[in-house]
């Protein structure tokens, strides 16, 4: 549920319907208690980025994760216009605590179109966080199985993301699994 402002209802990242008829049974994880996309916890509302979610403390969020930088609104919206702009590739979700109104969770499923594999597509998943007020309730679980799940749905040949050493147990109980004779490895161009 993105705000209205001046009347008109702020626009979502993607079509909220996507998350909401995602087929759970490609699940491999467990929930106890149980927890879902159309309920992921009392007083918890999971949805895509919304444009509004700049005063929703989205940024503030982030920083609870890695450097972001001071990121004016102008830059956030213009940002958010130009993954608005590539439909079928950004999928940014979202869990808004609905009596604080602030963005408390978020993931990011990126679709990286392919000419190998008959025309694919890949999905990367990043940005995994939690406010540290909300750990312990499931909500990263959710969120890494609901873009995991997406990923499969919208037809990538594979998923993959980058972790620390510590979250690979963690990770590996959405059937992720390091593969043999493969590395990440980076070049930093700045440190921001």
């Amino acid at each position: 549920m993105c705000s209205v402002q001046n009347g008109i209802k702020e626009e979502s990242l993607f079509d909220p319907k996507i998350l909401y008829n995602l087929d759970f049974s490609k699940s491999t994880t467990q929930y106890n208690p149980a927890v879902s996309v159309k309920d992921p916890g009392e007083g918890l509302y999971m949805r895509p980025l919304c444009r509004s979610d700049y005063d929703e403390g989205y940024m503030s969020l982030l920083s609870q994760l890695t450097k972001v930088g001071d990121v004016s609104r102008e830059e956030f919206e213009a940002r958010f216009s130009a993954m608005e702009s590539c439909p079928d590739s950004y999928y940014i979700v979202v869990i808004e605590d609905i009596m604080t109104k602030k963005v408390i969770g978020s993931g990011t499923l990126v679709i990286e179109q392919k000419f190998i594999r008959k025309c694919s597509s890949r999905g990367r998943i990043e940005d995994i966080v939690v406010s540290d007020q909300y750990r312990g309730k499931q909500l990263g679980k959710l969120l890494v199985d609901t873009l995991m799940i997406l990923s499969q749905q919208i037809g990538c040949y594979k998923v993959s993301l980058e972790c620390k050493d510590n979250m690979v147990n963690f990770y590996s109980q959405f059937g992720l699994a390091k593969e043999e004779g493969q590395n990440y490895m980076c070049r930093r161009f700045k440190e921001m």
